[in-house]
């Protein structure tokens, strides 16, 4: 019997019917485990962190509609895990754990925060293990301070011509190693004890188009070569490309699935510096109404199928977001479907992946291209 997992982005309704944001998204329970990425406390307690750029929270009641929309684990690890401080963070794991989900990615400590939730259905064991790289001072866990699972990295600019001044460098960015190394045992020991594995990661480009930085495909191959069967992320709040290792599927972004508006957390953030800081990002933005880049809109629910082998199966059913944040899903043959097809297909192509797509009678199944020989990138003195 095949495994089936249904993966969205970053979820977070904020508004007096929580439930009414997920009203076109009915195959979201329709599979053994659904995830998606928690992207704020539930809490309406605490006070504002000093170090979040936004600090969203939402209430304690919006645990119950998620389980209702059929998520069964969630991950909790990312850049607003803390933005009402720990107290906040805990109680969002109580409140998802009350409504019937599992949650990871976050704890009291950092042994804590690296445990895997582990679900059995349809007769196999599958273990969820979630980290954030996006991390504002005071998010990561530590062996005594609560907080998420980190997997940090380092930014390095090399001038690529040194002999002309004032040219643009190269970025390059590289792993925590240490928090690397905790991550791969983390993934080696929930393998060990489960049929299935699926590593969630908060990281990446946020609202730049296509690029995905080099510490994540190095992230996303060691924990898949430690025996991860998926990796899944988000963050960016636009898709990315899907890749392929070792014929295990990498979802660099799903992007925004629901989620409001950053002005249902903040009224005036269109005149925060945090929201100019964006703006340089992506000249899509907005000051009112829907807010974020019309590109922001793209969304997908990957459908996963894993056989007894290990041999994975991925389709997508596109989505398109309205101007009231509900992800609706599109139709196969639709102008709508198309257009969302070929974005996809685009995006992938400028990050250099060969993954392919075809539509289906469902969706748009997704194809593994050929896969290149890994390259080590250096820092040059």
């Amino acid at each position: 019997m095949n495994f089936t997992l249904h993966a969205v982005g970053d979820v977070a309704p904020c508004r007096a019917d929580p439930s009414s944001i997920f009203r076109a998204a009915p195959s979201l329970p329709a599979a053994d485990l659904v995830f998606g990425q928690m992207e704020c406390p539930l809490t309406s307690g605490g006070a504002p962190s000093p170090h979040a750029k936004l600090a969203m929270r939402t209430a304690p009641a919006v645990a119950k509609a998620l389980r209702s929309a059929g998520f069964s684990i969630m991950s909790v690890a990312g850049n607003h895990a803390l933005d009402y401080g720990a107290p906040a963070l805990l109680e969002t794991v109580r409140h998802l754990a009350d409504a019937g989900i599992a949650a990871s990615g976050a704890g009291r400590n950092v042994v804590e925060a690296v445990r895997p939730a582990v679900i059995d259905a349809a007769g196999r064991r599958a273990a969820l293990l979630s980290f954030s790289s996006i991390l504002p001072a005071g998010y990561a866990a530590d062996q005594t301070r609560p907080g998420c699972a980190p997997m940090r990295a380092y930014t390095h600019y090399h001038q690529v011509e040194p002999d002309q001044p004032g040219t643009p460098p190269k970025i390059i960015t590289i792993p925590d190693q240490t928090d690397l190394a905790r991550l791969v045992e983390a993934v080696r020991l929930a393998k060990a004890g489960c049929d299935l594995v699926f590593v969630s990661m908060h990281w990446g480009i946020h609202f730049v188009r296509a690029d995905i930085a080099d510490y994540q495909r190095s992230v996303a191959h060691a924990a898949i070569e430690a025996g991860a069967d998926a990796v899944l992320g988000h963050h960016p709040h636009l898709l990315k490309g899907i890749d392929f290792h070792r014929g295990k599927p990498i979802f660099y972004s799903l992007g925004n699935f629901a989620i409001e508006q950053p002005s249902a957390y903040k009224a005036d953030i269109h005149l925060d510096q945090s929201f100019a800081e964006l703006r340089a990002l992506n000249s899509g933005f907005a000051d009112q109404g829907y807010m974020l880049p019309e590109e922001t809109r793209h969304t997908v629910i990957a459908r996963c199928s894993f056989g007894p082998g290990g041999a994975v199966s991925v389709t997508l059913a596109l989505c398109w977001i309205d101007d009231g944040n509900v992800p609706h899903e599109l139709s196969p043959g639709t102008p709508e479907f198309e257009s969302a097809a070929s974005y996809l297909a685009a995006i992938t192509r400028e990050a250099g992946m060969a993954t392919s797509y075809e539509p289906t009678e469902s969706g748009l199944a997704v194809i593994p291209g050929a896969e290149l020989a890994p390259i080590q990138q250096q820092v040059q003195p």
